[in-house]
């Protein structure tokens, strides 16, 4: 069988990675937690990092005390992040370009997100008229990442073999669930360090990406 001249679909994580979100989620995740009088710090941010949002609710439930439950403090997170994010949502540097690239390349895109639906709609508003072909978010999906369900359904919607797909993350959790999938990585660390391999390549920014070097990740993939 003859390989395609490079991956077949390229799914995009959309916090951190396809937009500028994550000092958005460190002031929402601030605000909230300075109402029980407790400083979010990078640390915290980075624990939480990834996802998903249940784990992040039971995290701040249980530093404030549990005086709620953690999809409390999860849906008021959510709702101050659909706040912010519909009044605009930026794309990362070099996302624009690499979206179009790996379509140039005759690449299928899609976001794959461990953020809720609601999340996910208002960035897309935002970011119009960028669209993609799909979007999952953790709505449609019984494990949300590290678990790879979304990304093995995001293959399936366009009849690929996740082999042939490839995955920007940002997150390590992210990463983790792109690489249970069996897809090939590109991971833009955000606070938490990832280590390289075969199946992960490590890059500071978007920016770092060419045509050529995309092309180089797929043949040492496919070889």
């Amino acid at each position: 069988m003859i390989n395609p001249p490079f991956f077949e679909a390229v799914f995009f994580d959309m916090d951190g990675t396809l937009v500028d979100s994550e000092p958005t989620w460190l002031q929402s995740e601030s605000e909230l937690m300075a109402t029980y009088n407790y400083l979010w710090t990078e640390q915290d941010q980075a624990h939480c990092l990834g996802g998903p949002l249940l784990r992040v609710g039971e995290y701040m439930n249980d530093l404030a005390g549990q005086p709620e439950n953690p999809q409390y403090f999860v849906d008021l997170l959510v709702n101050q992040m659909v706040t912010k994010m519909s009044k605009g949502a930026c794309l990362m540097q070099g996302a624009l370009e690499i979206i179009n690239l790996t379509r140039s390349l005759g690449s299928k895109t899609a976001i794959v997100s461990a953020s809720p639906r609601s999340l996910v709609d208002a960035v897309l508003n935002s970011i119009a008229p960028v669209a993609f072909e799909l979007t999952i978010s953790s709505d449609d999906v019984l494990k949300p990442k590290p678990d790879p369900e979304s990304y093995l359904k995001a293959a399936r919607f366009f009849g690929v073999d996740p082999k042939k797909c490839l995955v920007l993350e940002d997150s390590k959790i992210g990463v983790d669930a792109a690489v249970a999938s069996g897809a090939c990585v590109i991971a833009i660390p955000h606070l938490v360090p990832i280590t390289a391999s075969r199946q992960v390549k490590v890059f500071t920014s978007l920016t770092g990406l060419n045509r050529q070097t995309l092309l180089t990740i797929y043949q040492d993939w496919i070889n």
